[in-house]
Order: C-alpha cells, then structure tokens, then sequence
C-alpha cells in the first residue's frame, strides 16, 4: 500500500482527488492539508511514501515544501501539481527535490500512475511542458536580482526590501534597477509583471 498526503488549498480540489486515489487499490491518502507549512507538519507527523502538494498554497508554496521534505523526510517523493505550469516552474520544481511535475489539467487515471512511478524511483515530467522547457531562453537575472525582485512584488520601498534582504537600500535600487534593464521594461512593477508571466517568480 502507497501511503499520500494530499495538500492543496483548494478544498473541493482536494477532497476529490483524495476520493479518486481511495478508488485505487494499492493507494490510501493518510493525511490531507491545506496551505504548505501544514503539508510539511503532517508529512512529519504521518511520513506518507508520497506527497502530492499543489504549488500554490499559502504559507509555503509547492517549491517549499519540496524542498523542505527532501531535507527532513528524504524517503517522501514529491509530485507537484499545478493549474499554471509553465516551463521555468518545472524547473525549480525539480531543483527543489520534486520528482513528479504534472497539470491539473490532466486525465483521471494519471495522478495514480505518476504516484505509482515516483514511489517506485522514477520521475514524471508532463511531457508538453518538458518539451516547452527546451525552447525557452533562461532567466537573464542573477539569482540576487530575481530574490529582490521576489521580494518587491507587494510593493514595499527599497528600504524595506533591504532590511529583509539584508542588504543596504542603494543596493536593493541597484539590483531592481538592473532587473528593469535587463527585462527592457519600464519601471518595477512591470519587471514583476514580466518576471511572473515568464515563470521565474
């Protein structure tokens, strides 16, 4: 028997998928959480062989929980699944330790079979998306632009961004600065803007 935790914070969401995995015979849904910090905490709590977390959820989003299971609870695979996919979120998914990447959009029977696989070792990547992730250029920001840029997507001053950042606020202007330029954009909320659609944020 395969043992899953189901964490998405969309309840109907949820419920029916934990409904279509008890139909299988070899698959129980332990556990079931609503935002990411309590995947983590119930993943701990009830070690499930695999967690299938949306990636995004409040409090820690599907890259977070990733990773943080695969430091604390290496034996636990990952699957993501995701309503938006596109090809720069596969990619962190699966730098922060997920092995399964898969759509909402997907037919029934797969969330079963894509469990069955990365329980066994394997890995599952949508293969639509792995084959979009080919042909898209790569994220021209340092990974301490895009981290600033990450941090200024509610609007908060420089200087506030800097005291979370911790770094001084001429340099948190220095690196939004350098995200406008590089996006060819005009100011920084259109910086996040484009950053977000392309997938890196």
């Amino acid at each position: 028997m395969i043992r899953v935790l189901l964490a998405d914070d969309e309840e109907l969401i949820r419920t029916a998928l934990a409904a279509l995995l008890d139909l299988e015979d070899d698959l129980e849904v332990v556990a079931q959480a609503a935002d990411g910090a309590a995947a983590v905490t119930a993943a701990l709590a009830h070690r499930p062989d695999v967690a299938v977390v949306d990636l995004s959820m409040p409090a820690r989003d599907g890259f977070g929980v990733a990773a943080e299971l695969a430091r604390a609870l290496p034996a636990c695979a990952v699957v993501i699944l995701t309503g938006q996919g596109r090809p720069p979120h596969l990619a962190r998914a699966l730098t922060a330790g997920a092995r399964g990447f898969l759509p909402k959009g997907a037919p029934g029977g797969a969330l079963a079979d894509v469990i069955r696989r990365v329980h066994s070792g394997g890995r599952y990547v949508d293969p639509s998306l792995a084959a979009d992730a080919l042909l898209i250029p790569p994220c021209p920001l340092t990974p301490r632009e895009l981290e600033t840029l990450r941090l200024a997507q509610d609007g908060s001053p420089a200087a506030a961004i800097a005291r979370r950042a911790h770094l001084s606020t001429g340099t948190v202007r220095n690196y939004l600065a350098a995200a406008v330029q590089k996006l060819g954009v005009d100011n920084r909320a259109e910086a996040v803007r484009a950053a977000r659609d392309a997938g890196w944020l």
